[in-house]
């Protein structure tokens, strides 16, 4: 991508630009900004840098490159870490300015910025980025600062420190000085006063003075004065203020370069970007029409899981006859389901904020794209002020059991406490998601993580190696993803809900099980705790990119003041709650015999309990007289076998119906049974169960949604007929 750079003039813009060339970019312009007043080094700003400006006017020859600068005339008005527009604001300025870039470059598709740890910096940067179509790249977001530090030293950046604000920096003997004689001080000032050794605290800021973009010249510092701002004696605050500098030829260099650096700066090469701000907002530009009301779609189907008290999942799709070609297509499929969802919500007082995740399924990935234009023009940033909910979408088996091109599940709370965690910046950090769909939301003690696949994060590509590889990458990414939360895969999993393609042979299936298990078996949280995950595997005809797989962890996230000291700690079977949840006698007799042989279970502190039950052809053949046709009668016969097992899960933990968040069957295609037919069949035995107990029904609506896909079970064989997911939280 031709890229325009952000740049303050200090070390880790410079060094931004230089990543931005190692992942086959190319810098085609620069953009700064500085105070309306030359006169002035500093502004009261939370977003950018201005100590130094004055010399950055130097970038355009020393790069070769066009600079466009604009004068700052806002201020913060906007104090939230998420920005949204605000007239007046110093975030404006930077639109304002990136627009003229993009109206004079109009090849430039992204943005570099030297964020590393600052989510206020970055979230500003993308907002503007989003509204001009453009994309974030933010390639040390994240990133080790000690190792980012010894890396911009070895690789040749030359800088000087023009602020200093910290314990154990003092301006008369610290301003002015290059960052490799001072790499060991600020090391040192990291182990006593735990410093950032990069300056992300605001401890210190830089001024750079060379390095290997500067192909024609560098820059010499003739004279400086230091200016204090505080003479505190325990962190004293001052800043060098250039009095006289000169641009120095470089050998090599085609670039006739003069001795007064700025009086000598060719006009074409430095664009004043002037003028009023238009505050144009990218969502503003898209029109949208009314929601139709339920009427418009009479073949749409809604099914509400409402047990919950606070959480409910909403799964919707478009009623069609098995492998009818009635349907008018996916765009018009996804438009009439995703209306249903937000009327359903507006019925519940509700909107799209509310919506935690979503499951999207499609029946083609060929249409990817198109799915994704009609999805943002519903669920977008501005509709969802809190975050927008995460997502993973993969292909299934739609039209072939009548379920039209378009099947979406979303997972709903009533209140409004969610935090969400949505980096659109492409970094090495964790693959990017540009749109609006989130790497993470936690509510309450539980986190929904996006679906993973084996992306590079840099190159956003999936990486070489086959489907191992690619899962070893998800499990990485996955990690980075819960680390923000200050959490981990391997000590706080829940649940991990694995997508395998189609294409994959048995013998990779089997290795992608291998080395899932292996990575918890030799991880020293897990061996500790002796608490693993429920695991679920689900073939599915294929998945976004043409990845071969897609992992889905769920997390469980103790708040602060949880004082349970093993947090993963396993109850007693027979539970330490009175539990409310019932079962018909008669299934009692019938069933109890099969239920430690198709069950995976894992609770979590008494609070959480997740569970996995399989019907495989061994266990239909035990409880139905045959397997290869399934009637209604047997049908019936395996949807009470399942609310049975459920049911006994719940009773044995201390959970009942009412603390059911998520409830999904999984049936396999390879049994040709239509999707209503099969949903009709557990409807009908819920309603029964209902009968013996009250709380696995609310207002007459079943707690389900099933989903039907290639192949589904608690191993990577997938040969299950039906697979049964759990989810139930107390608040």
């Amino acid at each position: 991508m031709e890229v325009v750079a952000l740049v303050s003039g200090g070390k880790d813009s410079c060094f931004a630009m230089m990543r931005c060339l190692d992942y086959g970019h190319k810098v085609v312009a620069l953009a700064n900004l500085i105070p309306l007043d030359d006169a002035v080094d500093e502004l009261d700003s939370y977003m950018y840098q201005t100590v130094g400006h004055q010399i950055v006017v130097c970038y355009a020859k020393c790069m070769g490159l066009p600079l466009f600068r604009r004068r700052i005339s806002g201020s913060t008005r906007n104090h939230g870490l998420k920005y949204s527009v605000t007239p007046g604001d110093e975030v404006e300025d930077m639109f304002a300015l990136l627009s003229e870039v993009k109206r004079q470059i109009p090849s430039v598709a992204a943005v570099s910025s030297g964020a590393i740890a600052s989510d206020y910096q970055r979230l500003r940067v993308e907002s503007v980025c989003s509204r001009l179509g453009l994309v974030s790249l933010a390639y040390m977001w994240k990133q080790d600062q000690t190792l980012l530090l010894e890396e911009m030293i070895r690789r040749g950046i030359v800088a000087i420190t023009v602020k200093v604000a910290a314990l154990g920096l003092k301006p008369s003997a610290h301003l002015g000085k290059e960052l490799v004689e001072l790499k060991s001080h600020l090391l040192h000032m990291n182990e006593s006063y735990g410093i950032n050794v990069c300056g992300e605290g605001g401890e210190y800021e830089t001024l750079t003075l060379d390095c290997p973009l500067f192909r024609n010249a560098r820059i010499v510092l003739d004279d400086f004065e230091v200016i204090l701002h505080s003479a505190d004696s325990i962190a004293s605050v001052g800043i060098l203020h250039p009095l006289a500098f000169h641009l120095e030829h470089k050998p090599g260099s085609s670039s006739s370069i003069g001795d007064g650096a700025i009086a000598q700066e060719n006009s074409s090469s430095l664009y004043e970007v002037n003028g009023g701000i238009v505050h144009a907002d990218a969502e503003d530009k898209q029109t949208s029409s009314p929601a139709p009301t339920s009427d418009a779609y009479p073949n749409i189907d809604v099914c509400i899981s409402k047990t919950g008290k606070t959480v409910f999942s909403i799964g919707c799709w478009k009623k069609e006859p098995s492998g009818s070609c009635a349907s008018e297509g996916l765009k018009a499929d996804l438009v009439a389901v995703l209306s249903r969802i937000e009327n359903q919500l507006k019925e519940e007082g509700l909107t799209w904020v509310n919506v935690l995740y979503v499951h999207l399924y499609i029946s083609s990935m060929k249409e990817f794209g198109l799915a994704n234009e009609v999805y943002v023009s519903f669920i977008t940033e501005k509709k969802c002020h809190l975050g927008v909910p995460s997502r993973s979408t993969i292909e299934l088996p739609l039209v072939q059991v009548g379920l039209g091109n378009a099947y979406v599940e979303v997972l709903v709370a009533n209140d409004l406490v969610k935090r969400v965690l949505h980096v659109q910046s492409i970094s090495c950090w964790a693959p990017s998601c540009i749109g609006p769909y989130s790497q993470a939301t936690l509510y309450g003690e539980i986190l929904y993580m996006a679906g993973q696949l084996g992306l590079d994060p840099p190159t956003m590509k999936l990486c070489p190696g086959g489907a191992t590889a690619e899962l070893e990458l998800a499990l990485v990414n996955s990690e980075a993803v819960a680390n923000a939360f200050n959490s981990s895969i391997f000590s706080s999993a829940i649940h991990f809900l694995v997508y395998c393609s189609a294409r994959l042979t048995s013998s990779e299936k089997e290795e992608v099980e291998h080395k899932l298990q292996n990575s918890y078996v030799g991880n020293l949280d897990c061996s500790r705790t002796g608490s693993y995950p429920t695991i679920l595997y689900v073939l599915a005809p294929d998945l976004p990119k043409g990845a071969c797989v897609e992992i889905k962890p769920t997390l469980y996230v103790p708040t602060n003041d949880d004082d349970d000291g093993d947090a993963m700690r396993e109850l007693d079977t027979g539970g330490s709650h009175p539990a409310s949840s019932k079962v018909p006698s008669e299934w009692s007799a019938r069933y109890s015999g099969l239920h430690d042989s198709c069950c995976l279970i894992h609770t979590v502190a008494g609070r959480i309990c997740s569970a996995v039950v399989s019907i495989t052809n061994d266990i239909a053949s035990k409880i139905c007289s045959r397997t290869e046709h399934l009637s209604d009668e047997h049908l019936k016969a395996l949807a009470k076998f399942c609310a049975f097992q459920l049911a006994k899960i719940l009773i044995d933990n201390g959970f009942c119906w009412d603390n059911v968040t998520m409830l999904r069957f999984y049936y396999s295609v390879e049994h040709p049974v239509a999707a209503d037919v099969m949903s009709r069949a557990f409807s009908e035995v819920f309603t029964e169960l209902g009968e013996a107990d009250s709380s696995c029904r609310t207002d007459g609506v079943p707690i389900f949604n099933m989903v039907p896909v290639s192949g589904s079970g608690c191993s990577a064989s997938m040969n299950n007929i039906i697979t049964c997911e759990l989810l139930a939280s107390k608040a």
